[in-house]
């Protein structure tokens, strides 16, 4: 009896399957995993490199954005403050313009009661503009004396009220437009700061220790060059004592003098501490000092955290100088000089928007509050490259 079963494909089975076309895409699936599981990252994910640019990058627009943000702050405080002061000035002066009022009510209401027919007064109460009336109603030329004087004070008072009320009205929307930039640069800080942290967080372990040993590479070679130039600095400092040294001995005649070098020194060190500007330097670096530790956090101005101009403010009026708020306005508030000739206490600023400060120290070193998640340290003004340096000012 003939077998009612259908025969069997003569196709080769792979797995179990048993038609060409599913072994076929199986074996395409299992060689498309096994490239899927050997593959190196896709060619779309930044190399270390470009995310640690990125990440430099956006922490230094944080830093802009912290600028902007500090002056948008005080702005906003002066405004603030010049905006309460004129609304209360506009309510006394409303209080004196309801009491000028009330006393020329009682002018019409005493001349109600004794029958005079002077009707202008009431109708000036009611009146707009008050000087407007008078001038077409000739009403000053029925007045007594003393009810002129009240309608002087009246007109006086109207006048002034309205001005007063016009300044408050322009500088309400002043405030309201510093706090809209307030607002915005707020905004962008923490911007810049979220796609910094979401950057670094998606690192391996691995690339987070190859990012640290490129920062360390970075920290020699700035320390290196810090080196250099503190070589440099002590060179011309030994060449100006040299040079001190022989015009005391020209000035006093005595070539042999024994002490004629000791007169020299003491003027060669009257540029730097021993002045009136040294000592000053010399507190703000040790209120400099005494914050190292503390974190950086944008907008802070002490005492528990620091932004870099925060922090440079803060040295420098423990020295009982008054700087500027912000690095743009801080770079404007002393003598500008080159790096070679940069001594203690001066300002150290960064970047072309002048978005960074730190407080010069001596032999190519800064204090300075570097960036988010760092603290207030001692670096190399090298740190970030000399083309990073952007100038040195000492402050007046």
């Amino acid at each position: 009896m003939a077998s009612h079963r259908k025969s069997r494909p003569t196709g080769p089975r792979v797995a179990g399957i048993r038609t060409p076309a599913l072994a076929t895409a199986a074996l395409t699936s299992v060689a498309l995993l096994s490239q899927t599981a050997n593959a190196t990252p896709s060619d779309d994910r930044p190399t270390l490199e470009e995310v640690e640019k990125k990440v430099d990058d956006l922490y230094r627009q944080a830093g802009s954005a912290t600028e902007k943000y500090n002056a948008a702050k005080e702005k906003t405080s002066k405004q603030r403050k010049k905006v309460d002061t004129l609304l209360d000035d506009v309510a006394q002066r409303t209080q004196k313009l309801n009491d000028a009022r009330e006393e020329l009510g009682s002018f019409a209401s005493a001349q109600y009661r004794t029958g005079a027919s002077v009707p202008e007064t009431a109708t000036l109460l009611l009146a707009d503009s008050p000087q407007d009336y008078f001038d077409q109603n000739q009403l000053m030329n029925r007045l007594t004396g003393r009810q002129k004087t009240a309608v002087d004070d009246y007109v006086t008072q109207q006048s002034e009220t309205m001005k007063k009320r016009r300044e408050a009205t322009e500088s309400l929307r002043t405030l309201t437009d510093s706090q809209t930039d307030l607002k915005t640069a707020k905004s962008t800080v923490q911007k810049k700061l979220a796609t910094a942290r979401e950057l670094l967080s998606e690192l391996t372990a691995e690339e987070k220790a190859r990012l640290a040993a490129i920062e360390k590479k970075k920290q020699q070679e700035a320390a290196r060059k810090a080196a250099e130039l503190a070589k440099q600095q002590a060179a011309q400092e030994e060449a100006e004592r040299r040079r001190r040294e022989e015009a005391a001995e020209q000035e006093s005649g005595s070539g042999s003098s024994p002490g004629s070098g000791g007169t020299g020194s003491s003027e060669s060190g009257s540029s730097t501490p021993g002045t009136s500007n040294g000592t000053k330097a010399e507190k703000a670096i040790a209120f400099a000092r005494a914050q190292i530790g503390k974190p950086y956090v944008w907008g802070a101005t002490g005492p528990g955290s620091y932004d870099c101009s925060g922090l440079t403010q803060a040295a420098w009026k423990a020295a009982d100088v008054t700087l500027p708020r912000v690095t743009y306005d801080q770079v404007n508030a002393g003598t500008t000089v080159s790096v070679s000739q940069a001594q203690p206490g001066d300002l150290v600023f960064f970047y072309d928007d002048i978005s960074h400060v730190g407080l010069y120290i001596g032999d190519g070193m800064m204090i300075h509050a570097p960036k988010p998640g760092a603290y207030v340290r001692e670096e190399s003004i090298f740190y970030d490259g000399e083309s990073s340096i952007h100038s040195v000012v000492r402050p007046a």
